[in-house]
């Protein structure tokens, strides 16, 4: 009796490659719980309230204490910020309207303004949605909470954009005017301004932009200065 012959048949199996995009995350700014010490210090020494709801934002902004954010050919806004909550101090205005500036001279684009002013209830609410954020009590609280606080948007930019904005932020710190992250789930800068900052500001008319550090060296170097929106010298 004869057994049927079979032919054997090569099949070629082709597994599926799942293509990642790794993105480098080396900020020269890192959040930390140092930093928030550090801005709700400043806060502290300014003897600043945190805000707790809408009437006490509305005082603040009845009295002055805080002042709005425009849009102008250097700054635009996130349409989505709430208007209510386009507002900061007169000294964190500058910084925006100085950095914006200076950007605009160096790429020809505007900066734009992700988040300013929040309240306490406001912040409670955003943290049951994102356990990343700050709280909105205690000695590492939410610098927003005392209208002295920015988050510019982040991403976007390119490289160098990002690195003119390090070597900015960098100088800025080194002389204490501000407190800076760099947050990797919204893509922005968190910018703490002191309130030292305009009367800093009237001495100056140039920020220098020298390399802070190696980090990157095989980058272009900036622009080495730019001139602040202001200035009396």
């Amino acid at each position: 009796m004869s057994v049927p012959a079979f032919a054997v048949k090569h099949v070629t199996v082709h597994h599926a490659r799942r293509h990642f995009r790794w993105v480098r995350w080396h900020p020269m700014f890192k959040p930390s719980h140092e930093s928030l010490l550090i801005q709700n210090a400043e806060i502290d020494r300014l003897e600043l309230p945190r805000i707790q709801d809408e009437t006490e934002l509305e005082a603040l902004k009845a009295d002055g204490s805080l002042v709005p954010i425009v849009s102008s050919e250097t700054l635009r806004i996130e349409p989505s910020l709430d208007p209510s909550r386009r507002y900061c101090r007169p000294w964190t205005l500058d910084f925006v309207d100085d950095i914006s500036q200076a950007y605009y001279n160096r790429f020809h684009q505007q900066i734009q303004v992700n988040s300013a002013v929040r309240t306490v209830k406001v912040q409670r609410k955003l943290r049951r949605r994102n356990r990343n954020a700050a709280p909105a009590e205690g000695d590492t609280a939410s610098s927003h909470l005392a209208g002295v606080t920015v988050d510019l948007q982040r991403r976007g930019m390119t490289k160098e954009q990002i690195l003119w904005m390090e070597h900015y932020l960098f100088y800025m710190k080194a002389l204490g005017l501000v407190e800076p992250e760099e947050e990797r789930r919204h893509w922005c800068f968190h910018i703490m301004v002191s309130g030292h900052y305009s009367e800093w500001r009237e001495t100056q008319n140039i920020v220098p932009l020298e390399r802070p550090d190696n980090d990157h060296p095989d980058s272009d170097t900036p622009q080495t200065q730019v001139a602040l929106g202001s200035g009396s010298n």
